[in-house]
Parts: C-alpha cells; structure tokens; sequence
C-alpha cells in the first residue's frame, strides 16, 4: 500500500519535471524555431529560363547579403517588388514565386537573410530587418528605382519583415502573405499549454505595426493553411488601415495552387498598376 502511495506521488513530480525540462527546451533552441535556413540550392534561375544578376550586399565585415535580381522584360517599366522570404530554406526555393512575379511585368529582387544561401553571418529580429532595408536600398541606389515604385513584398516569417520595413521607408505598396499577427500569438498556437509569451525573445509585432502604415497593402491568406491560421490574415487586414485589400487563398501553407486564381493575379495588378490598369501590353 505504502509502495503504491510513492509512486502515485511521484506521478506530479515526474510531470511537472517533463513540463519544465520542454520549458528550457523551447528557450534554448527557439532561434532554431525562427529560423531554419539551409546553404543547399535546389534550383537555379536559368532552369527555369529566367535572366538574372547574381547580386552581393555587404552589410559590414562578417555579413554579405546575396541575391538575384530578375529585370523586368520590359525595359522601360520602372515598377520592382522586393521579396522577403519565409523561416526555412533560401530563395532558390522561391523561384516558381520569382517567374510568376516576373511574368506579371515587374523586375524582383530576392535576397537571402544573413546566414541563409549564401549569404553570410547569423540571423536575429533585428538582423534580418536590416537586411531587408539594404536590400531596398541596394534597388535605389544602384537600379535607380524610385522608392514608391518598389512593392515590397512578404511571405509567412517574410510578411512580419516587409511589415517592419514598411513601416521605415517609403515604398509603393506592400504584400502580406500568409503571415501571422506576432511571434507570441503563432507561439501560442504551437505550444498552448506553455506560458510561451514569457518565454520567447522574439517579436516580430506585425499586428501593432501594419496599423501605422499608409502605403496601399494587400494581405492574403488561405483557409486551408495548416501552419499559420487564416484568423491572423484576418486580423492583420482588419488592424490596416486604407487603402488596402484582402484576398481569400487556397490550399497549405507551402502550396503555390492560388497562382492560377485570377482573384489573386488581377489583386497583384492592381497593386502594381492602379486601380484600372491591367498586364502592361508588351
């Protein structure tokens, strides 16, 4: 009886010791959370059949951004959107997102963060920030592009850095897709039973800054996505002020099916181009 007693009072212990033990877990290895980069390319641009410049930034001594810049076919279209990519992988993931964008007239410029592809050093919040406001820099100073006719653009983790450098700079537009309202909400999401707001150094506070931004903005998000729930697309639109539109995606959160919604490509234009204006003729 006495034996039996012990072990039902080691049942807590042993409980609350796993609770804690995932606590630490989930505070010492969180930047693995954030960030997942990768160094491997799993497709080049001239795959694809795309022309393009193999670009490097350098920040300072121990960081070099580098990207691929995509020009327009048109040569004299001045409008260029700045891609900021998600959590994992690098940009020659996102080539398929790289031609359609490129396909719609504008040039693009994909950029990896600090320590993803090639490009050197480690991420952080504020280091990526950063990385995406050299980047736009780099299309002002040596494209010559004018900072109203840069669209910048984000996707998921992407979406919370083109939110904070819109909130920076100037820019013609900005694109929100399938991205999440703050860090500690996803979290929350993630991990329900854990004080997770207590115990994560990151931000990343899209909701509190898309209020504060003026530039046009078009936010996206899919019911089906299975990583980041559709109610925080909703709630990033719903915080945004004028001028600004939502469209409705379908499929995951990696799917690319929306492509062939013609929903999705006339809200695109319409960022790009104006209100009536379609696919410049070439």
């Amino acid at each position: 009886m006495m034996k039996a007693l012990k072990m039902l009072l080691w049942i807590p212990i042993i409980i609350i010791g796993v609770y804690l033990a995932l606590m630490i877990y989930i505070y010492l290895n969180q930047d693995k959370m954030v960030f997942y980069p990768t160094d491997d390319f799993s497709l080049q641009p001239e795959q694809l059949g795309l022309t393009y410049e193999n670009i490097q930034i350098e920040i300072h001594k121990d960081t070099i951004i580098h990207g691929w810049f995509f020009p327009s076919k048109d040569s004299t279209d001045s409008k260029a959107v700045l891609f900021c990519h998600g959590n994992a992988g690098n940009i020659s993931h996102r080539l398929e997102t790289a031609q359609y964008l490129h396909d719609l007239g504008v040039a693009v410029f994909m950029f990896d963060y600090r320590g993803y592809g090639y490009s050197t050093g480690e991420p952080s919040e504020e280091g990526v920030y950063n990385d995406a406001e050299n980047s736009l820099d780099w299309l002002v100073q040596t494209k010559n592009y004018k900072p109203e006719d840069i669209i910048i653009f984000g996707r998921s983790l992407g979406g919370a850095v083109a939110v904070e450098l819109a909130g920076r700079v100037q820019s013609g537009g900005l694109i929100v897709e399938s991205s999440f309202t703050t860090v500690g909400d996803l979290g929350k999401k993630m991990f329900p039973i854990f004080p997770i707001k207590s115990l994560i150094r990151y931000s990343f506070n899209s909701l509190d800054k898309i209020a504060k931004i003026s530039t046009n903005k078009l936010i996206t998000h899919s019911p089906d996505d299975e990583m980041i729930p559709f109610q925080m697309g909703k709630k990033l639109f719903e915080a945004a002020k004028e001028p600004k539109q939502f469209v409705s995606l379908s499929g995951g959160h990696n799917s690319r099916a929306y492509f062939n919604d013609s929903a999705y490509k006339n809200a695109l234009l319409k960022l790009f181009y104006g209100e009536n204006s379609g696919q410049p003729e070439k």
